[in-house]
């Protein structure tokens, strides 16, 4: 009889550290900080080369004194370095496509710019979450996604919304300051995301 209980009492420690181990476990996430307030995001494990690479350039401050550069309602905010008319050719800020069926432009995806190139390579140094709450689906299989918002897509709707050139870039700059930041899983869950939840 005692040694059952001794087990009970064994089992019932283990159960508790397990449940507080996984509590306290702490996942790199990305924050986007503007002037209309911050951005949260999950980055996928699902796309791990996007993921290092989103990870890197934020821990470097690529991104830092950037801005949202291209907003357009019910469709994206794109943020990083512009566009040019001759396109991404840097090797350095390209990276090859992780598409994947379950990782869907919906409401607040995180995906990764690029020109028309056929192979579909990202320009890991340009993002865009998309903005349209009916998702922008037409996208799906021909651009990655890498991440989603976790927490404000409220900032993200501010910012779409301003006022803008003929060009789609904002009258007044949106400078961005890109930052990896650690959550522990029950910080995560009080954002209503579940980090060991399937796709």
């Amino acid at each position: 009889m005692i040694f059952k209980g001794y087990i009970t009492v064994l089992g019932i420690i283990s159960a508790t550290l397990i449940s507080c181990s996984s509590k306290s476990t702490e996942y790199s996430v990305g924050q986007i900080k503007t002037p209309k307030g911050d951005i949260i995001l999950w980055l996928y494990d699902e796309t791990p080369n996007h993921k290092e690479s989103f990870i890197q350039l934020a821990n470097d401050g690529y991104w830092d004194s950037l801005t949202f550069n291209r907003v357009i309602p019910n469709f994206v905010a794109q943020g990083g370095c512009p566009d040019t008319p001759a396109g991404f050719k840097d090797p350095e800020y390209l990276l090859p496509p992780e598409l994947n069926e379950n990782l869907r432009h919906d409401y607040g995806a995180l995906g990764a710019g690029r020109d028309d190139n056929p192979d579909k390579l990202s320009a890991r140094c340009q993002f865009y979450i998309v903005q349209n709450k009916e998702g922008v689906h037409r996208l799906d299989g021909d651009y990655t996604v890498f991440g989603k918002v976790l927490k404000g897509m409220d900032i993200v709707d501010a910012i779409v919304s301003v006022e803008r050139d003929s060009t789609n870039k904002p009258l007044v700059p949106i400078i961005l300051d890109v930052n990896i930041i650690q959550l522990t899983a029950g910080a995560l869950k009080e954002l209503g995301f579940d980090p060991n939840a399937p796709l």
